[in-house]
């Protein structure tokens, strides 16, 4: 089992250098010319988190592109050590950030996958690096409030040490929904290798659509419309009455 984990990690680490050789190009080429991956690999971002602290993030598999495994390579060339975080991937890598959000010198390493179920959905899979040593993360679910109105869509970025997500709100959970115009946007905080998020936009999860928003306003105006015929109806109907007698 050892042997066939050295196996990858070499596997890994060649990929990633054939990715990154420049053939004896000229500069302008090689700027141009963006790196593809050998398969059964499918992602790699490296982050240099200090000097001599480099994380490779990959993704692999064959076969289904809705799942596979990721790998992060710690390489601590100062100490001469080299580990191997690894995981089940629901979906694909979309992107990869490094943060150290709650300020103890220990980076964060923050891997952003899109999956697919109705929609496309985002998931986070979190890790905290104290030396060589991993600690994962359980990043929290959105609660029923904030899913309310979501299919998807999802940006996320760091400010201020701070995890921030936002989405598009749509006027239902369901294939038909229409993009209501508004946004969602939450804040991560972590304390303790432990997440709190809180809502920062005053979003409207009841915002409806202008094609809908036009029917309900004219609808008071034939309401209104209604009444004045009603109205007209009975005093010729009193008229008539009146002749008669």
């Amino acid at each position: 089992m050892l042997k066939g984990k050295y196996f990858f990690v070499a596997a890994a680490c060649s990929v990633i250098a054939a990715c990154s050789s420049n053939d004896k190009k000229p500069a302008a080429a090689v700027a141009q010319a963006k790196p593809a991956l050998m398969a059964p690999f499918r992602f790699h971002k490296a982050i240099e988190v200090a000097p001599g602290q480099t994380f490779d993030i990959i993704s692999w598999g064959r076969g289904s592109t809705d799942a596979g495994a990721y790998a992060i390579l710690h390489s601590d060339s100062a100490g001469i050590k080299y580990t191997t975080t690894t995981g089940d991937l629901d979906g694909s890598i979309t992107d990869v950030y490094n943060a150290d959000m709650d300020n103890d010198g220990n980076p964060e390493i923050l891997i952003q996958a899109k999956a697919k179920d109705t929609v496309s959905y985002a998931r986070i899979y979190a890790f905290e690096f104290n030396g060589n040593d991993a600690d994962k993360l359980d990043f929290p679910k959105l609660t029923s409030s904030q899913r309310k109105g979501y299919r998807g869509n999802d940006n996320f970025y760091i400010k201020e040490g701070k995890l921030i997500r936002e989405f598009p709100i749509y006027s239902s959970n369901d294939s038909l929904a229409k993009q209501t115009g508004a946004k969602r946007q939450l804040e991560y905080s972590l304390r303790s290798n432990n997440f709190s998020v809180k809502q920062l936009s005053q979003d409207s999860i009841d915002v409806k659509p202008a094609a809908v928003q036009e029917t309900k306003r004219s609808e008071p105006e034939k309401k209104q419309s209604t009444s004045r015929s009603s109205k007209k109806k009975k005093s010729e109907s009193h008229k008539k009455r009146r002749r008669r007698g």
